[in-house]
């Protein structure tokens, strides 16, 4: 889902609360051949203060984008969306360090200006450092790129990709049909054996060296909790296994990677090497306390009212807050919202 979701599924406001871009608010339905619509443009804008580290050496497919600023999978002739995104600008260069060791790798800067654009990408307004953008949209230049990667469920326009090339990889109930996130209908990914989660690592390990390969410097992956919405076929075992392994791929190629909420799982830390969070709506929930006793300040708030984002700004003066609107709309938009502080 864009973006994701935390595990209470009791909220009163989640059928009301759309906290994704209008563009992924698709219903699942077996053979649906819907694209989503082009990002916009790509900022140019610089933060000359910010120093990044180098991706990991990594191959670019020859996807064609559909726009300069996205690559999109085409759902109707089943083109593989493991390939790495083209962002058509080669002004990013890819090293290896010459000792043979692991790029290093950075976490976002403390208190810098957040923007949080997974409904498509557009120029981050003034003060921005660090900026989250969906893995098909390139990265800002010049600023802190976390890359969006839905590591745990389907995007409704992979669904072809997924059923007709691994369908042993999406979970399945007892009649054998897909267990399917109702709210955002996605497929569920099968992370039950330890073979299921080396494939899916494979694959999803895949979008995440196009991410480093495409500047990022960090990787966002959604829907840990999908074992919440699995019917009791997932647990949080699986869940961190999984996880653990994606982390690896992140850190091989020079990339921290952040734990999206899931407040319960914050115990396992370790267990799943996460190094930042990004938490939607932490101060709403009154949550964001047990995310600075875990990561410290290494902690990006997304927060969707007026009242929670005030409530953030004046308890947390020290952590990356933005205030957007629901859906992730870009400037011009008239449900268009952006504010930080």
């Amino acid at each position: 889902m864009r973006p994701g979701w935390t595990t209470r599924l009791s909220r009163a406001t989640l059928a009301a609360v759309q906290h994704r871009s209008a563009p992924w608010l698709l219903t699942l339905c077996l053979g649906c051949t819907t694209a989503p619509g082009d990002a916009a443009d790509a900022s140019t804008t610089t933060n000359p203060d910010l120093t990044t580290s180098e991706p990991a050496t990594a191959t670019t497919s020859d996807v064609d984008p559909t726009t300069a600023a996205e690559t999109t999978v085409d759902p109707t002739t089943g083109d593989d969306p493991t390939a790495d995104p083209t962002t058509g600008d080669d002004s990013t260069t890819s090293t290896t360090d010459p000792t043979g060791d692991p790029p290093a790798i950075q976490i976002p800067p403390a208190d810098a200006g957040l923007d949080y654009q997974l409904g498509g990408a557009y120029p981050p307004p003034p003060g921005v450092g660090v900026v989250s953008r969906d893995r098909n949209a390139p990265a800002a230049d010049g600023l802190y790129n976390i890359c969006y990667v839905n590591g745990f469920q389907t995007q409704p326009d992979e669904e072809s990709f997924w059923l007709d090339q691994h369908p042993e990889l999406v979970l399945r109930d007892g009649d054998d049909a897909p267990v399917i996130d109702e709210d955002w209908g996605e497929m569920l990914l099968d992370t039950r054996t330890p073979a299921s989660r080396a494939a899916l690592a494979e694959i999803v390990g895949g979008w995440i060296a196009g991410c480093g390969a495409a500047g990022y410097q960090a990787i966002e992956i959604d829907n840990l909790d999908s074992y919440a919405r699995s019917d009791g076929l997932l647990d949080q075992d699986q869940a961190v296994a999984y996880m653990a392994l994606l982390a690896a791929s992140a850190h091989a190629g020079g990339m921290a990677i952040a734990q999206k909420n899931s407040t319960e799982l914050l115990p396992r830390r370790a267990e799943m090497a996460t190094d930042f969070v990004v938490s939607e709506e932490c101060n709403h929930y009154d949550e964001c306390d047990d995310y600075l006793a875990t990561y410290g300040d290494a902690v990006l708030m997304i927060e969707y009212s007026d009242a929670d984002f005030a409530k953030g700004c004046a308890g947390y003066p020290q952590i990356s807050i933005v205030r957007r609107d629901l859906d992730l709309t870009t400037p011009g938009d008239p449900q268009y919202v952006y504010d930080a502080c």
